[in-house]
């Protein structure tokens, strides 16, 4: 297969992200295997992470400067305010010119594809002309997900005149064909890493991995933790009319940075865990990091396809959720790699999380399938995939 030129962008490729990770691994993976690789972030991240030490790709940014925050007019005088009009005009001007700097990086490439990060990237994407180019719309979070937003929206206007639509998993493209999205087809996230050894699953730690963030909704875990360590009080009985605590010796590890962590840290200290629960914030060898823990818990209120729950199988982890959409189905095989309780359901969460921590033989026969299970997402084989989705837009 000969090298092609690709474009990976994306509104914003370089804050601490999910979607962020996946095009920097793609990048990397890409340009390894001979391709002439650029990913373009439109706006620069306020808080830039970096992903990828040594990259074999071009990454720039469009724009300057990051957004400005969201402002509305609250009357018509205000509107015409000489200054606003003056920012507006420069906001035009830099809008354009970013445009052009891009329609001329595509003018030089020879032939190839663009492949755009998000709904609100193929709007942005729409004046650029890129006649020679192939296109590929991606969307990293769920059909619910986007039904909760703008972005259904936004793909069933925009991504039918593209080559491909890409989501992530076979439920939720069944769901955009049946809105009559022509182009669509399956494409997972990959493993950042590389899986190393796998977790010994004696650490007695619990972790969660994300922003710290209302939706992600970890005040739930607190509170099964609080439980299942037995420092929640009484509580509802589980199904089985039995309550065995986990005992002392267990720990929440929270990985990731978000607004919330004050109010989570009073939740521990109202739930008398505080001194069992650690914050670590933003972690740049996650492969390492999960390797210390012995489960990892997802108490969101919605999720498309979350690398959490991936990364965490491949170090050999089992994982406990809520049954949240296929995405998290697909990870997750309930009774096999892991727990999937009802969504919402907290005294089936408290009751799994509390089995896995109590038994050490099911983590440790979860945790070996689940390491099993994911490996067609190890980093070689979808970009196998990806080849083979090029080769069949070029015929």
């Amino acid at each position: 297969m000969g090298a092609r030129d690709l474009f990976l962008i994306g509104i914003d490729v370089d804050s601490m992200g999910g979607s962020q990770r996946v095009l920097h691994t793609l990048a990397q993976g890409f340009a390894e295997r001979g391709h002439r690789v650029d990913l373009i972030g439109i706006r620069p991240s306020p808080e830039p992470h970096t992903f990828v030490a040594d990259p074999g790709y071009r990454h720039t940014t469009l724009y300057a400067e990051p957004p400005a925050p969201p402002w509305r007019a609250e009357s018509f005088a205000e509107r015409l305010n000489p200054a606003r009009v003056r920012a507006a005009r420069s906001d035009r001007r830099e809008r354009d010119r970013a445009r052009e700097r891009l329609a001329g990086r595509f003018a030089a490439a020879r032939e190839g594809c663009v492949l755009i990060g998000s709904p609100w990237a193929a709007v942005w994407l729409e004046a650029v002309d890129r006649p020679h180019l192939k296109g590929v719309g991606q969307y990293h979070e769920s059909f619910l997900q986007a039904c909760h937003s703008e972005n259904l929206r936004l793909i069933l206007r925009h991504y039918p005149e593209l080559e491909k639509s890409v989501f992530l998993s076979e439920s939720d493209a069944a769901e955009f064909r049946r809105r009559r999205l022509p182009n669509v087809t399956v494409m997972p996230n990959p493993l950042p890493f590389t899986p190393g050894e796998p977790a010994r699953l004696d650490t007695r730690r619990v972790g969660a991995v994300g922003r710290l963030e209302e939706v992600k909704r970890l005040d739930r875990l607190l509170d099964a933790f609080a439980e299942a360590t037995g420092a929640g009080g009484p509580g509802p009985p589980d199904p089985a009319g039995a309550r065995p605590s986990a005992g002392g010796g267990w720990e929440l590890h929270f990985f990731g940075d978000g607004p919330l962590e004050p109010e989570l840290r009073a939740r521990a200290g109202r739930l008398g865990v505080a001194d069992r629960v650690r914050f670590r914030g933003s972690v740049r060898d996650m492969a390492a990091a999960y390797r210390e823990l012995s489960v990892v818990a997802l108490t969101s209120e919605r999720e498309g396809r979350p690398m959490a729950l991936a990364e965490a199988s491949a170090a050999g982890v089992p994982c406990v959720g809520f049954d949240l959409s296929g995405g998290v189905r697909e990870l997750v095989t309930d009774g096999r790699t892991g727990t999937l309780v009802p969504p919402g359901d907290t005294a089936a969460f408290t009751a799994a999380l509390r089995a896995l921590m109590t038994d050490d033989a099911l983590r440790e026969r979860y945790g070996r399938a689940a390491r099993e299970h994911v490996t067609p997402l190890r980093l070689p084989a979808v970009l196998d995939r990806w080849e083979a989705l090029f080769e069949e837009i070029d015929r």
